[in-house]
This record gives C-alpha cells, sequence and structure tokens, in this order.
C-alpha cells in the first residue's frame, strides 16, 4: 500500500472523527453496555458523540496507571477515572484536535462530580507515542515550514523530541486500553502501533484492547476505500492476525475476553465483529535453575504456551524461575499447582536453566536426596483423625 493511500486514510480518519466530534455519526459505533453507575458523572455530549465496540474499563483496577489510545472525547478515560480511583491516573491520547477539546472542557465537570483530578488528555498518534504533537504545533506556529530546508529542520525536531520530551514514557503504564480505534491505523504503521504499546508498558503491564476484527482477509478494493476505512471496517485485522500481532510484538498470555458471536456488519460477504483482547508484558529475560517445578491441573490433555513449552496434564515439569514466576499471574494461576524447593536456590547463585527443551522433573530434585519430613504424629490428617 502507498504512502499516499496512507496519507489519505488518517486525513479521512481525522476528518470523519472531527465532524463526528460536532455531531454523532450512528454508524461508527456498536451497541456497548457500560456501567450506568459510572456514566451519571460524565456530561452527555461526552457520552453522545462517543464512538466504541466494547467497554475495556471493566477490566481495570483500583490504583493503576492507564493510558487510552485514541481516546477521542474522553468517555473510557471518565470512566476508568472513577474504576481506578484517586490513587489511580489515566492518560488519553488522541490526534483529532475537536475530540480533544470536547474532552478537556468535559473533564472539570466530571472533576467536580467525582471529587478528584487524575485524567489528563494529550495530543499525539497511537502509532507513535514518543512524538508530542502539540510541542510540535508549538514550533511549527514559531516556524513556519516555507521551504525544503525548513521541512528537513522539522523532521529532526520530531527525533528531538522523541528522545528528549516523549508523549508516553517508556515502561510507564501499567495497563494500555483502547476502543475501537486500533483498526483505523493504516497497514504500514499497525507493527510499530502494537511495538509502541509494548514499549509504553512496565514489565507485567498488560493490554487490553476493544477492537472490530474481520472473520476473512478485507480485499485490496476495502482497503482503499476512505469511508470504508474511517467507519472501522477495512483496516481491521482477522480474529487470528489480531491475537499473532501482540504475539508478533513480545506479548504473552494474549486471549478473547470477549468474542462476540453475532457480527456487527457484513461487508462482501465479510463479517465484522467486536473482540476484547488482553495481552502481558513481561516475559523477557534470562532463564535460571532453581530446582522449581510446575503441574498442569487441566482439564486438557496437553497445553502449548507461547515459549513452546508443551506440558501434559498431571505431570511434574521442570521449569526456570522465569516461568515458574509467569505461571503464578494471571492468566496462567489458576490453571497450575507450583511446587518451590526445599531448600532455596537464590536467584544470583542459580546456574542457566535450558528452557529450549522440556523435561520432568524427578521429586527427589526439589525434596532433596535424604528427604524425610514425616514426623511422630505428622501422618494423621488435618482434622485430628485416622486418613484410612
Amino acid at each position: 500500500m502507498s504512502q499516499a493511500v496512507d496519507a489519505s486514510q488518517e486525513a479521512a480518519v481525522r476528518n470523519r472523527y472531527s465532524d463526528a466530534a460536532l455531531d454523532r455519526e450512528d454508524e461508527l459505533c456498536c451497541p456497548v453496555d457500560y456501567d450506568t453507575r459510572y456514566l451519571q458523572a460524565i456530561p452527555i455530549e461526552v457520552i453522545e458523540r462517543d464512538y466504541g465496540c466494547g467497554d475495556p474499563s471493566k477490566y481495570l483496577q483500583e490504583g493503576e496507571v492507564v493510558l487510552d489510545l485514541g481516546s477521542g472525547t474522553g468517555k473510557i478515560c471518565f470512566i476508568a477515572s472513577q474504576v481506578v480511583g484517586p490513587t489511580g491516573r489515566v492518560i488519553g491520547v488522541d490526534m483529532t484536535d475537536d475530540m480533544l477539546e470536547l474532552a478537556r472542557r468535559a473533564a472539570p465537570v466530571v472533576v467536580e462530580n467525582v471529587g478528584y483530578a487524575n485524567v489528563e488528555f494529550r495530543k499525539g498518534r497511537i502509532q507513535d507515542l514518543r512524538l508530542d504533537l502539540e510541542l510540535l504545533d508549538t514550533n511549527l506556529q514559531r516556524n513556519p515550514i516555507d521551504d525544503a530546508n525548513a521541512y528537513l529542520e522539522l523532521e529532526m525536531l520530531a527525533n528531538r523530541l522523541r528522545e528528549e520530551k516523549p508523549l508516553i514514557e517508556s515502561e510507564s503504564i501499567d495497563v494500555v486500553v483502547s476502543n475501537c480505534v486500533l483498526n483505523l491505523v493504516d497497514t504500514n504503521h499497525k507493527r510499530n502501533l502494537f511495538a509502541e504499546i509494548y514499549r509504553v508498558l512496565k514489565k507485567g503491564g498488560r493490554a487490553v484492547i476493544s477492537d472490530i476484527v474481520s472473520d476473512e482477509e478485507v480485499t485490496e478494493s476495502m482497503k482503499e476505500d476512505p469511508e470504508l476505512w474511517s467507519g472501522c471496517i477495512s483496516g481491521a485485522l482477522t480474529e487470528e492476525s489480531f491475537l499473532n500481532a501482540f504475539l508478533d510484538a513480545g506479548f504473552y498470555g494474549a486471549r478473547f475476553l470477549k468474542f462476540d458471536t453475532e457480527p456487527w456488519r457484513t461487508v462482501e460477504g465479510i463479517e465484522f465483529r467486536s473482540v476484547t483482547i488482553e495481552a502481558y508484558r513481561g516475559k523477557e529475560g534470562p532463564c535460571y535453575e532453581r530446582n522449581q517445578a510446575v503441574i498442569y491441573n487441566g482439564p486438557f490433555k496437553k497445553v502449548l504456551d507461547d515459549d513452546g513449552h508443551a506440558l501434559e496434564r498431571g505431570k511434574r515439569y521442570a521449569v526456570c524461575d522465569k516461568t515458574f514466576q509467569l505461571y503464578r499471574k494471571s492468566p496462567y494461576a489458576n490453571h497450575f499447582t507450583f511446587i518451590e524447593p526445599i531448600e532455596d536456590i537464590e536467584l544470583e547463585k542459580a546456574r542457566p536453566f535450558d528452557c529450549v527443551s522440556m523435561r520432568l522433573r524427578h521429586p527427589k530434585e526439589t525434596k532433596g536426596q535424604d528427604y524425610d519430613a514425616t514426623k511422630e504424629g505428622q501422618s494423621r490428617c488435618l482434622d485430628g483423625g485416622n486418613c484410612c
């Protein structure tokens, strides 16, 4: 796809959503049931001009730092602000001036209604979360582009701003959310979009993304239609491609939290539906041997994780400390039994672990060769009676 087509797609998105900030456009949204408790604090003009296909805010927790990509009029941000509470923080990023103006105008009203301020809105493109477009705007007002040299200087300034004053700092966010926006980014920038989501998340952070996906590949003619693109149709990834985009960026534990069986729209025989995906950052790092073991509890006979570890139900597997710690957290924790060694091996003294192939861990590796823990009276059941 050419850069000219990419630019026309972005212009179509910006223009359509700028108009939609002024007058509601029903074709831009799917029916979504939001928690009405949180809507009461939000001005009606924000609610009426919100365009989404899901509610990622319902998966947030108190105290988290949240980044909303393509925040629009701020509805998800204002809901999220109430979910994370006064100890949390919410940042909305959008590239459309009219949307940002409405969101910022509504913010003081929400603050008055909820009793605290924890939301801010920044101008940027979600596929380039390093570049603060308002800082760039300020420079352009002082130094308009009037020749090729000025254009080249602007490019150098943009790169300097990315490094010295990034819009969103690396590893600063607990949860990245988005509501029907990722599909609006042109095809050539989607890989960088997922890389940026990964970059800004803290280790152990997660992305919770609601978006439109297709059940078949979108045709090239549909991709070149600005109306279909800005309408959340032509830029949709397939169900499988959407999941793989997270995995290719380095995420793990990706799963559908919501998958609408009924399509939102059907165009040229292709079904488009709303899904919400959760994916985690944090599997990077070295592997160390600490004599730990895990047992996959079921219900499936065998599972394969994102690092290629195959585990059969009911067997003790040797795993490195990194994998052991990952499995103890969401979304894996409820599916495993965790076996710590009797004698702890300090991480600083642990030797490297070969994570390429899986092997079973003999119980004596974790218990020790001379293990004999049963003492007088310990053979009885916990309730004090005989077991047999």
